[in-house]
């Protein structure tokens, strides 16, 4: 069964108004695509990155799997795990599971989340993972992606990936110092030793993605 975390209350500002939005969230999930269940096959895509290149999942058929991040500019909550999404890609990119960030909203929603704005802020930020943009936002919805940042941990076993998690990155949005549960380190952790993902489901702390027409 999914786990539900309980979450501290958040900062005022910018970041209480994203929380106001994930609150509300739940409402919007009909709207949604079902999107891959844990141990599905994930089809390939092709993706255009911040370093106008074209990604997929091919290109990381030598790896042993893949953390894919659903992230953006403008959230909040992206922007508090920025950080810890860079610490997850020094700490696994190494041992077989690099990360892959793809920015999924309609861009004309934000203004920060323009195709420019991802360039900078991976230049800024010094990302030394891939970002793309999901400009069709067909990636998103076959993922069965809903906020940002939303994570997707895939396994790789002769060249095929499948989906081995879905959810949040930790239990605390707002302060790495006071995290509890890693459940991606975990995720990663379990698929490195060998063994099943052990909580393989959590919900994902974020901000509504923005569809087209919407």
């Amino acid at each position: 069964m999914q786990k539900l975390l309980r979450i501290k209350p958040l900062a005022t500002g910018t970041t209480l108004l994203a929380f106001m939005v994930w609150l509300v969230a739940p409402l919007l999930y009909a709207q949604a695509p079902k999107g891959y269940a844990i141990g599905d096959p994930v089809v390939d895509f092709r993706l255009k990155t911040t370093d106008d290149r074209s990604i997929g999942l091919n290109d990381y058929r030598g790896q042993k799997g893949l953390i894919v991040v659903f992230t953006s500019n403008h959230c909040p909550f992206s922007k508090a795990y920025e950080d810890r999404i860079l610490a997850l890609d020094r700490r696994f990119a190494s041992q077989g599971y690099p990360v892959l960030a793809i920015m999924p909203n309609d861009p004309a929603a934000y203004e920060d989340d323009s195709f420019d704005r991802m360039k900078a802020r991976a230049r800024d930020k010094g990302y030394t993972f891939s970002y793309a943009i999901d400009e069709t936002q067909a990636v998103a919805q076959a993922f069965g992606a809903t906020r940002t940042p939303q994570i997707f941990v895939l396994k790789q076993t002769n060249g095929q990936f499948t989906l081995q998690y879905m959810g949040t990155i930790d239990d605390n949005p707002q302060d790495a110092g006071s995290v509890q549960r890693r459940y991606v380190e975990e995720a990663v952790g379990n698929l490195l030793a060998g063994r099943p993902v052990q909580t393989p489901i959590t919900r994902p702390i974020g901000c509504v993605i923005k569809w087209k027409g919407m």
